[in-house]
């Protein structure tokens, strides 16, 4: 009786063990499916992100450049009833077509916050830094204009020089910038004639032959990089800016 006992006990605590290990596995076997099945919700929704139209980021930088140049101030584009915002929204649009990365695009949405700000909501370059980091902030410092104050002729001159050592992220966001400035007073003056350089703070003759010379510094900064979409739209501009500055300008009036 007391072997027979012993053997039952010895059943009883091996079938508990065997139980408490089955409820161990099938624990840790569920635990593994629902560990394994996170990581897969993870991958997808930052697939998801990474392949989305609207990037987060990109979506940050249209609400700061909204405030900056719209909620602030309702700027306007020069001697237009144009909301100004129209030209940053312009230039990340040529930069996205043109396969820019997201932080360059961001920069070409941002660029005109530092030099355009209004002084009770100054946009400084620790302020990008903090909000979308040191590298879009870059972009923005180096296609500023250091100093509105200084007379026209003089900005443009040091604008220019300062293109001939222009590169990177930059030079994208400066090109996108011009197409988008040149081909506005391209199409203004097609509907409007002479009429649009009015609102300017040089001569005609000047301004072209202003975008003539940025465009050519342009291009040579891209050298052997001229394969970027962008270049063909600056030479076809340049063509068009040689046209408009003959005494009988034939690109034509709607």
């Amino acid at each position: 009786d007391k072997t027979q006992a012993i053997e039952t006990t010895r059943y009883v605590l091996e079938e508990l063990a065997k139980s408490r290990s089955q409820k161990k596995e099938r624990a840790h076997r569920e635990f593994a499916d629902q560990f394994a099945q996170a990581m897969v919700d993870n991958l997808n929704r930052n697939v998801a992100r990474e392949q989305s139209m609207l990037d987060p980021y990109i979506r940050d930088a249209l609400r700061f450049a909204l405030e900056a140049h719209e909620i602030h101030q309702k700027q306007k584009r020069k001697g237009k009833d144009i909301a100004y915002i129209t030209h940053p929204l312009t230039v990340g649009l040529i930069l996205a077509r043109a396969g820019a990365w997201p932080h360059i695009i961001a920069g070409g949405i941002l660029h005109d916050t530092m030099e355009d700000s209004v002084p009770e909501h100054k946009v400084t370059y620790e302020i990008l830094s903090e909000r979308f980091g040191p590298s879009v902030a870059d972009i923005v410092r180096d296609v500023t204009e250091p100093d509105k104050d200084l007379p026209w002729a003089e900005r443009k001159q040091e604008a220019l020089e300062h293109l001939k050592t222009i590169d990177g992220p930059s030079l994208w966001v400066k090109t996108a910038d011009v197409i988008s400035n040149v081909s506005e007073i391209l199409d203004d003056y097609r509907r409007d004639g002479e009429a649009i350089f009015s609102r300017f703070n040089a001569p005609k003759e000047d301004i072209i032959a202003n975008y003539r010379a940025v465009i050519e510094a342009l291009l040579a900064r891209w050298g052997e990089f001229s394969g970027n979409p962008m270049t063909l739209d600056l030479k076809t501009l340049a063509y068009d800016l040689a046209q408009l500055a003959e005494p009988s300008a034939t690109i034509g009036t709607e």
